[in-house]
């Protein structure tokens, strides 16, 4: 039996909070948001309106209504409505919004919504950057023949080979996919386990910080789930320690 089709030509479940695409990109953000905010608000009270300048969110806006009936009433009326000449495409989002929650007045639901938007951002990040580095060292197309062989280049460490020469690409650190294990780098020396338990123990699920012998300047801190890691990760990282101020570097460890 075939699946009955969504209302409205909307693909998820009814949400307060509408995602809009095929939005005009050359209107400037102040007065795309002015015009949509002048043609929901008839529908009910908005409570956010977002719409961002970066290139990947141009053409798109979230409107977030009181209540999920006055978004149903807004999508149901105004999908197709032309803007600036482009038909508007319009569907509940995904998730409730940060104000939707944040008027719930549930904090603690509202801290672990955002724990889980910040690592669903960063595994998306994560799997952007390995595409992208599997692209670069993907070899063009030579229609069948053999690829001209290139000349040894000479570079520092020449001779020795990698231990893994089968390897795919390596994703940048600041990029990597969420872990419950931490890595810091730029400590001052005179950090010790006490001194980064202090800044790093205040978050969920702390376990333990792990020095490296012999190795100054970095440690490893261990969470009992990615959530605590998360959030310590989003407080610290850039945190200025020591008399120096020496700025620390914060990264999920590669798994």
């Amino acid at each position: 039996m075939a699946a009955a089709a969504a209302p409205h030509g909307t693909i998820h479940p009814p949400n307060s909070t509408i995602y809009v695409k095929n939005l005009e990109e050359r209107i400037k953000v102040d007065q795309l948001k002015e015009a949509l905010s002048e043609i929901f608000s008839e529908y009910g009270n908005i409570i956010d309106l977002v719409a961002k300048t970066n290139l990947k969110a141009k053409g798109q806006a979230f409107v977030v209504f009181d209540n999920i009936q006055d978004a149903e009433r807004a999508i149901k009326e105004i999908q197709g409505f032309e803007l600036f000449d482009k038909p508007m495409i319009l569907d509940y989002a995904k998730t409730k919004s940060d104000a939707t929650i944040q008027k719930e007045g549930d904090l603690e639901e509202f801290e672990a919504h955002k724990r889980r938007r910040l690592a669903e951002k960063e595994r998306k990040q994560a799997h952007e950057a390995a595409e992208a580095q599997k692209k670069l060292k993907r070899p063009s197309a030579t229609n069948g023949a053999e690829p001209a062989a290139r000349p040894i280049k000479a570079s520092r460490g020449a001779g020795l080979k990698s231990s893994n020469p089968g390897a795919g690409a390596v994703v940048p650190e600041e990029y990597l996919p969420p872990n419950k294990i931490l890595f810091v780098q730029n400590l001052p020396e005179d950090y010790d386990i006490d001194g980064l338990s202090s800044i790093f123990g205040r978050f969920e699920g702390f376990r333990e910080v792990r020095l490296v012998p012999g190795r100054k300047g970095i440690a490893f801190v261990e969470y009992e789930a990615e959530s605590g890691a998360i959030s310590a990760k989003e407080s610290t990282a850039g945190m200025a320690l020591g008399e120096e101020g020496k700025v620390i570097k914060v990264v999920y460890q590669r798994k």
